[in-house]
Formats: structure tokens, sequence, C-alpha cells
């Protein structure tokens, strides 16, 4: 979506990605070509009508990252206490509004977080060290998948991420089936957003987060191991390095987590029970 472009009520992969005259030098020459470039725009998100916080995104799957953020920030206890998630593009911004169970509301005036959400950003706003560094409860025992079948899905990964082959520079995340069958892929260019997306769209489709195990693109930093624990997921494959955070997360709640999931090789950093030969 070039500067200027209103959204529409309908987003789509045309504006997650914006077509832009460029000079490319390959090769020993210059090239003026056309370029792909991911988009980035900002987006409010609001809870019962009060303002929460605005986080920049890539405009596409943008309900599914809303309860993902909701249910992954612990804002509510599970998902059954969001009552609705709506796009509202009206003013020509992106508003997602959404409303949830009028026991949480005050929980959430206290947490109030009024700062801008950085796409890189996994703890912009918060005020205290407890709020950063939430400890996130302990992950349900129990599921299993083997190497063969973890790189499997990584090869397959691969092929559902169209933005990422139109445009370069998004975060993708997988949801995969234990068995090792990749049910759901969302990417942006934060990879905080990529993950709150599909762990929103597994989510609202009803699918249980204990009956399957997320991959990233991107490292695992503690926000990463945090989010997928709340809401509810038990094993995270990276395909870079976890922080050192994060592995001690990981091995308070119990998540198995792996780090440098490539094709030849993969590293356990904690509870490597789930992972077999």
């Amino acid at each position: 979506m070039t500067a200027g472009t209103r959204p529409t009520a309908a987003t789509s992969q045309d504006l997650a990605v914006t077509p832009l005259p460029v000079r490319r030098w390959r090769a020993g020459a210059w090239q003026d070509i056309v370029d792909n470039v991911a988009a980035e725009v900002p987006v409010a998100l609001s809870y019962n009508s009060i303002p929460h916080v605005v986080m920049m995104a890539t405009p596409l799957d943008l309900e599914d990252m809303g309860v993902g953020f909701t249910v992954s920030e612990g804002l509510v206890g599970d998902y059954s206490e969001v009552r609705d998630v709506a796009l509202d593009v009206s003013s020509g911004d992106y508003e997602l509004r959404l409303s949830v169970a009028g026991s949480r509301l005050g929980e959430m005036l206290d947490r109030r977080r009024n700062l801008t959400g950085r796409t890189g950003c996994g703890v912009c706003g918060a005020e205290t060290v407890e709020d950063a560094i939430r400890k996130p409860p302990p992950v349900a025992e129990g599921g299993s998948t083997s190497r063969e079948e973890l790189v499997g899905a990584l090869r397959r990964m691969r092929a559902l991420q169209p933005l990422g082959a139109l445009a370069g520079s998004l975060h993708a995340a997988a949801w995969v089936d234990w068995s090792g069958e990749v049910r759901l892929v969302r990417e942006d260019v934060g990879r905080h957003n990529a993950l709150d997306k599909v762990i929103g769209a597994l989510l609202r489709e009803g699918s249980d987060p204990a009956e399957g195990y997320l991959v990233v693109t991107s490292r695992a930093s503690y926000e990463m191991v945090q989010k997928s624990a709340t809401a509810g997921v038990a094993l995270l494959a990276a395909v870079s390095a976890p922080t050192a955070l994060a592995i001690r997360l990981a091995q308070d709640c119990g998540m198995t987590l792996v780090g440098f999931a490539r094709r030849r090789q993969h590293v356990v950093y904690a509870h490597a029970g789930r992972l077999s030969d």
C-alpha cells in the first residue's frame, strides 16, 4: 500500500506488499526494476472501546493478530473470554476492536499500555519488570514428534510463505500438529506479530494448542517462549538461536525449546523428551 492509500475493509496480499521502482546494481550494470517491499502500518488495538496499544504490523490477518495478542499477553485467561474481534478501517486507519469479558476489563486498565509497539518490540510500554518478564503458566505434559517430522515441517513451511517469496523481510510462524502436518502459517514484518497471528488463527478455528507445536523463522527470545507457553503450546522450534532467558523460562514452564532448527541440525535447549529420533 503506497503512502496516502486508504485501507479497505478486506485486507489482502495486495495491501501487505508494495511494488516500488528501484535501481539495482547487478552483474556490473544498473537495472531499473520494480521491487516488492513488505508493508508496515500502525494498527490500534482497543478493548471494549478503550484504546490499549498501537502496534506496527503487516496489514494481513489482523483479526488473528488481535486475538493472538490478547491471549498470548495474558490479557484474558483464555480465548473463551474474547467476545468479539473486528477490523475497522472506516477512518482510513487500521483499528482492531476487541471486546472481552467484563471481569477482565478492570485488570486490563491497570496494565494499560499507551506506548507505540514497534515492529521488533516485545516489551514496549511495560511499566515494571514483572510486566515485562511475566512467567508463563506450566504447559501441559505430553505430545511428541520426531526429528524427521520436524525437518519435514520446516521444508513444507517454506513453501507456505507467499509474502516472503514476494518481498522478503518477513517473519513466519507455523502451527504444526504432532504428526508433522503444517496446519497454519502466518507472516508479518514483526516476529512477535507473526506468532500472535498464528496463535490467534488456531484459536479462532477451534483447535487445541496442546495438539501441536510452533515453528518460527526468527530467534527464540524470551517473549516468544512467553507467548507460546501462555497460549498453551508445549514445544517451540526456532530456526535461529534462543536467548538464555528464553531457555530459563522454557525450563521453568516445562516447554520443549529447539533452536537452530535446520535440515541437518537442531539443538534442544529444554525438555528434550518431546523430540525423538
